[in-house]
Order: C-alpha cells, then sequence, then structure tokens
C-alpha cells in the first residue's frame, strides 16, 4: 500500500486535492490508511453515517458467556476486564456480507454526544436539557426524569474518565489550545478494549468544516458475529505502562511498583537540550562594562521598550548592534554568540529551562534532599515517565486513609491552563492522553486570608529573582512582591470552581481582580497571624529559593543552568504557605 493516495488530475477532484493537501499530515499521525482517504472524505463532506449499516450493538448478560454457571473465578476476570452493570454491551459485524479492510469504503464516521472543557462540565449538565439523561443513560447509570439533580451530575463527571476521549487545536489562542474533551455516542462508546483489537479508532478534526469526529476503520476482515475491539492504549509499548493506564477499566495490583521516584539519569535532560536545540557556549571571560559606556539594548518585550529610560541605555530596532539582546523567545545558539560577541549580555542563562519547566523543576528539586523532594516542593510525579510510582503512591496513601487530592498541570503552561484538580484516580490517569503534565499532591491545609467581603480564601505570593552568576552563585531577590486572591472560601470540593480553587483572575473576563499591595498585606497577615512574623516568614522563603538554585547549578549543563559569564536572568517564582502538622503542633510549611 502506497503512503499517499493517487489524486487524480480531473476538477472533480479538487475538493480532495484540497482535503488532503490539509488534512495529510493529521491523518497519518492518526495512522488512518491512505486507501480510505477519499471514502473518508467523500462521507464527511456528504454527512454519511452508515455505521449502522455494518455494525450494532449486542446486549448480553455477563453470566451468558460462563463456560459453567458456578464459574466465580471466571465471573470475577470478566468484570475486571469490562467493570459495570451485569447486563452488558459490545458492538459486532451485522452485515452478512461482514466487512473486508481492502475495501476503500471500509471507513466509518462516528458521532460525538458530547464535546466540552472540563472546566464547563458541570454547567453543560445542568443547563443543556437532555444532556444529563443521555450521559447518565450511556454510562449505565440509574437516573429517571429530566431535571438535573446535583447527586447525578457528580456520579456523571466521575464516571465519565472511563469514555472521555481527546483532541487539541494546533493553532490559535493558549485557551483555543487547551484539550478538547469528547464522548462519543452510543454506538462508539460501546466498543470494547482488547490487546489484540480487530479496528482503530481515532478522532479527526475536520478544517474546513471546523467539525470533530471519531474514524473507525477494521484492522484486518471481520465477519458477521464478529466483534469491534480496540485498544484503549494504542501505541504504548511498555507493559506496565499499559496495565497503568488501563486501571480506569481493569484494575492491577502493582505490587511489584515502588513509590519511590529518584532523581532522572542524565538520559533525561540530555534529550530535554536536544529537544530545545540550544548549542551551549564556548568558555569565555566575563567583560567589564566601561563606565561611561551608553548600553545599546535590542528587546522585543513591550515591558522593557515602555519603561527603559535611564540615560545609559539607547533602544534600538538592529540586534545585530546590541551591547544588551533582552529577548521574548528562547535564545538557542549561545555557541555562535560566545563566539561572535561575547561582550553581548543577554537576559537567560543557557539550560534554564530546568528550573522554568515544571517537570525538570521536580526533577531537579530531588537533588535536594533526595526522593520524594525537599518540604518547600509538594509531592510530585511526572505523568509521563512515572505514571506507575504515582498510582503505586496513590494507592498506598488510600490505603492509610490520608487525602488524596492532586493537581494535574502540564509542563510549560501558566495562568492556569489545563489545570486539573481531582481524588479521582481515573481522571488522573487520562490527562496522560492530552498534554504532558506533572501530578502534584494539592494542598488541602493552605494558609488562608480573610477577606472581609468574601470570607477566607487561598492567596498565593510572587516573587521576582534575579539569577547575576552561577558561579559563584549570586541570587538576588526583589523585596517588594505581588498577591493574588481567590475570590470564593476555600473548602475540599467543587474542584472545577476556578474562583475558589484558583487566583490567577486577570486573565478571565467578568471576573474579580482582588489586588492588595505588598506593604498594606504584611501588617494584615501578621494581625491574623500574630504568631508569624512577616520577616520570619519570608526568611524561610529565601532559604528555599536559595536551596533551589544551589541544586539547579551544582551539576554541568545539561544537567543544570550553564555558568555564562554574559547572562543575567530574572525568575518569577510562584508559591503558597500551607500547614503541617507534625508532632511539635501545627506550624507554617512553604
Amino acid at each position: 500500500m502506497s503512503t499517499n493516495p493517487t489524486v487524480p488530475n480531473g476538477a472533480e477532484d479538487e475538493e480532495f486535492r484540497v482535503f488532503v493537501a490539509l488534512h495529510s499530515a493529521a491523518l497519518q499521525a492518526s495512522a488512518i490508511p491512505p486507501v480510505y482517504w477519499r471514502s473518508l472524505h467523500h462521507k464527511i463532506t456528504s454527512e454519511i453515517y452508515d455505521a449502522g449499516e455494518v455494525f450494532g450493538i449486542m446486549q448480553f448478560q455477563q453470566e451468558d458467556e460462563d463456560e459453567e454457571e458456578g464459574d466465580e473465578e471466571n465471573r470475577e476476570e470478566r468484570k475486571k476486564d469490562n467493570p459495570g452493570n451485569e447486563i452488558r454491551c459490545k458492538v459486532v459485524v451485522t452485515r452478512e456480507s461482514g466487512l473486508q479492510a481492502s475495501e476503500p469504503t471500509s471507513v466509518f464516521l462516528v458521532d460525538h454526544a458530547w464535546t466540552y472543557r472540563v472546566e464547563h462540565a458541570r454547567q453543560q449538565l445542568e443547563q443543556i436539557p437532555g444532556l444529563l439523561p443521555r450521559m447518565a443513560a450511556l454510562m449505565g447509570l440509574d437516573f429517571h426524569g429530566e431535571v438535573p439533580d446535583p447527586d447525578t451530575v457528580e456520579l456523571v463527571m466521575e464516571c465519565m474518565w472511563k469514555y472521555n476521549q481527546t483532541y487539541q487545536l494546533s493553532q490559535g489562542s493558549p485557551e483555543d489550545k487547551v484539550p478538547v474533551w469528547y464522548i462519543m455516542d452510543e454506538f462508539g462508546s460501546q466498543v470494547r478494549h482488547s490487546d489484540q483489537p480487530t479496528c482503530s479508532m481515532a478522532p479527526f478534526f475536520y478544517v474546513q468544516g471546523q467539525l470533530a469526529y471519531t474514524v473507525l476503520w477494521p484492522l484486518q476482515d471481520l465477519h458477521e458475529g464478529d466483534e469491534v475491539t480496540r485498544d484503549y492504549t494504542y501505541g504504548e509499548p511498555d507493559p506496565l505502562v499499559r496495565r497503568c493506564c488501563l486501571l480506569p477499566w481493569i484494575p492491577s495490583d502493582l505490587e511489584e511498583v515502588s513509590s519511590v521516584t529518584a532523581e532522572p539519569p542524565d538520559s533525561f535532560f540530555e534529550n530535554i537540550a536536544r529537544e530545545n536545540q540550544e548549542q551551549l557556549p564556548v568558555e569565555i571571560q566575563p567583560y567589564t562594562v566601561p563606565k561611561d559606556k551608553v548600553l545599546k539594548v535590542y528587546s522585543e518585550m513591550s515591558q522593557v521598550t515602555n519603561n527603559l529610560s535611564h540615560p545609559r541605555f539607547q533602544l534600538i530596532e538592529d540586534e545585530d548592534e546590541a551591547d544588551i539582546i533582552w529577548r521574548y523567545n528562547h535564545i538557542k545558539d549561545y555557541s555562535k554568540l560566545s563566539v561572535e560577541r561575547p561582550h553581548v549580555l543577554l537576559n537567560q542563562f543557557p539550560c534554564e529551562s530546568i528550573i522554568t519547566v515544571k517537570d525538570c523543576l521536580a526533577a531537579v528539586a530531588r537533588r535536594v534532599k533526595g526522593s520524594p523532594g525537599p518540604d518547600w516542593l509538594p509531592e510530585t510525579f511526572n505523568l509521563q515517565t512515572e505514571l506507575p510510582q504515582f498510582i503505586k503512591h496513590y494507592l498506598m496513601r488510600q490505603q492509610r486513609g490520608e487525602d488524596n487530592h492532586w493537581i494535574c498541570k502540564p509542563w510549560n503552561l501558566a495562568r492556569g491552563l489545563d489545570t486539573h484538580i481531582t481524588n479521582n484516580l481515573d481522571y488522573i490517569i487520562r490527562q496522560r492522553e492530552s498534554t504532558p503534565k506533572v501530578v502534584c499532591k494539592y494542598l488541602e491545609d493552605p494558609v488562608l486570608f480573610n477577606r472581609e467581603e468574601v470570607g477566607m480564601v487561598k492567596f498565593d505570593i510572587r516573587y521576582m529573582l534575579m539569577l547575576r552568576s552561577v558561579q559563584p552563585l549570586r541570587l538576588y531577590a526583589y523585596n517588594v512582591f505581588w498577591l493574588r486572591f481567590a475570590n470564593r472560601p476555600f473548602s475540599l470540593d467543587h474542584f472545577d470552581d476556578y474562583q475558589k480553587h484558583f487566583t490567577v483572575m486577570n486573565y478571565a473576563e467578568g471576573v474579580e481582580l482582588k489586588q492588595v499591595h505588598y506593604d498594606e498585606f504584611i501588617p494584615m497577615f501578621e494581625k491574623q497571624y500574630p504568631q508569624y512574623p512577616w520577616k520570619v516568614v519570608e526568611g524561610e522563603l529565601f532559604k528555599a529559593f536559595k536551596e533551589l538554585f544551589e541544586a539547579a547549578t551544582s551539576r554541568p549543563a545539561p544537567y543544570g543552568i550553564c555558568p555564562y559569564p554574559s547572562s543575567r536572568a530574572i525568575y518569577a517564582v510562584d508559591l503558597m504557605l500551607k500547614w503541617s502538622r507534625g508532632q511539635n503542633g501545627e506550624h507554617l510549611s512553604y
């Protein structure tokens, strides 16, 4: 089979030619065989949903498949395979002639019953007529009536992670690129898992129509009565990780797995350096700027161009003439700069991503005290590389009756985008299928701030740090800090309530932004917590900053920040305070 379909030259095929030009990368990424592309285009543009002519949903009782009526062991094994009600469903081929994989028309569109972003799920279940009953019926939940009730909404939001699929748009604003979740219609949602699947299914976004479908096609010839199955962990080669990814459907005890996480091997940092395409600088001598020299500054950042007014600096538009380059985008070729322009000062350090990207930050922090890391960083796991260890840790906490709320964050996004808080293990595991994420222990007992008009709310603090040099380590903290507050009283529920659990309010429309200047905040904090003078609190924070940067500069590049003498950098550190309860009673933790 050729890797590209033959596109005839006739004018009648121009639409298909455009379709292929727009979608070939997506089609290839989804592994949809080219033999089906023309038929897929025809079915999409003609809105042909013909799966019902070939397939059907069959109901069966679980016991019917027992070889012996009293075979309890077999029954339990099957319940593990696809847990749920005793009356089960599966998709089978109903067409007498079966289905031939080589037939170009053997590709089918599966509709989506519900498409949403997680932050809107509750509101849609409560407000869209008919959505909650349909989802409850699709998931086999006992719900009668049309009026949404809170208990059923919660149950659907808990169970939906067994049915959710996801895709992500590659263009648009950061908000547009947040992963979209969807649940296939009643037909698609009943296709069961198999390690030897008979079919494949993949999401497909039709650019010209701005619509998303799921595409189904056979992996082998099927006869009438054969079951349609798919691999829920398609593309995952590691057997242990496959078991972990299948936990929402197939239980596993993971007895052989340890919850201990160590600093990743050197290859972890080497791969990141390759992905970032950074060319490390050659060794240079520090450059001393003449005191009477007016420095030419190139910057594409409005914060610099709109505010730099000191007479010792001159803003210019030609980067090649600059004495100082203050870039917004990452600098890549430090090697060329160090050879050709070693005197040019830069606002970035080579390999600084080991502290600016969340998975790297967690890895580097383990250098402070080893696993699980320092007290100032919540227990953190990389969902891409440490999923088994996280699940083991989660199950151990569950057995001990400890709080098990976690927050999933993308490696390299800000502003709370695509961030999820939950104690639902299925929910966390499925996050691995969207953007790469870390999962951190959620602060179940944060230090709260009393907003008179609201109550006790979460807040966070932003400090600005300046790294002047790596060898020797010279790190400065700006004593003016910024504060951000939640708008609703804190409680361990409704984790999709942004204004209760998040503090970044300056990007959301129609949301109040509470601002308190740092010098107003300090006496207010000390009045609410008189046993904790702010200078003592701040001293502990600065100690944590120092420990982080000592760890991040303790190894040579690419395993640590590169000691390039012409680099300077400013970093923002966002943090929260929490209570720790130990043998000495309750105290603040940072």
